[in-house]
């Protein structure tokens, strides 16, 4: 797997950094300044920005924040890391929930790439969402805002997943990848773990104790199959920082 481009001879250390807050409300207002500033950055040295977003429920007061910040949203290009294979109006649809809750009031203006097509599966959708993102998304991507679950899968790398190896090592570069998981009621597409790391800055924004102590637990040597966060947290090409509240 290549490097990418902002981390080639970094020799960052293998652990990622870390932001604990005492409250969430405390935790959300540092990262939405972090993120507003790093975009912000973007535009005024290469005049666009990339950010790359979960969905569930922990991001969306980040979301809320983000939606209002003093950004020239025109200029940022959104993505999700991971879709479910449902109608756009499904209420379990990430891009719905992306698009009620960040892409509103001024963050209206920002372009949005969707990671479904019209395809009744993921598998068959998937060779349109490569052209698209080959197209839409330039790497080194500037933010990639991940989560984390209780099995310590991140964006839809599952344990358990069908295509989780090819997703995790990306052959021939692959952006995408289509995964079923006994985890995941529904199928997935996911961006693969080499293209989320070909990014300037990677955040996993985490919530309560069990989560916690999943990311000690993932922080330790193993196989990334069985943690997939691994693949995110036990790398030395892009810098990550864990953000967590009780």
């Amino acid at each position: 797997m290549n490097a990418p481009e902002n981390s080639a001879g970094s020799g960052l250390p293998e652990q990622p950094d870390e932001k604990r807050f005492e409250h969430r409300g405390a935790m959300f207002d540092a990262l939405a300044r972090e993120v507003t500033e790093r975009l912000a950055q973007a535009i005024d040295q290469r005049g666009e920005a990339t950010l790359v977003v979960s969905g569930g429920s922990t991001p969306q007061p980040l979301f809320d924040l983000l939606s209002g910040a003093d950004l020239d949203w025109s200029k940022v290009t959104v993505t999700l890391a991971d879709e479910r294979w449902v109608d756009k109006a499904h209420k379990d649809s990430n891009a719905l929930m992306v698009r009620e809750t960040l892409l509103r009031d001024r963050a209206a203006a920002a372009r949005f790439v969707s990671l479904k097509t019209e395809d009744p599966s993921p598998e068959q959708g998937e060779p349109e969402l490569e052209e698209r993102l080959q197209r839409d998304l330039k790497a080194p991507l500037d933010f990639v805002l991940l989560g984390m679950g209780t099995d310590g899968h991140t964006a839809s790398l599952f344990p358990g997943g069908d295509q989780l190896a090819r997703a995790l090592n990306a052959p021939g570069g692959v952006r995408c990848c289509a995964l079923r998981a006994p985890g995941a009621p529904q199928a997935r597409m996911t961006l693969t773990a080499p293209f989320l790391l070909k990014s300037r800055q990677i955040v996993v924004l985490c919530t309560g104790e069990t989560k916690a102590r999943v990311f000690s637990d993932a922080l330790a040597p193993g196989p990334r199959e069985d943690l997939p966060i691994r693949a995110i947290l036990r790398q030395s090409r892009t810098p990550v920082t864990f953000y967590w509240a009780p």
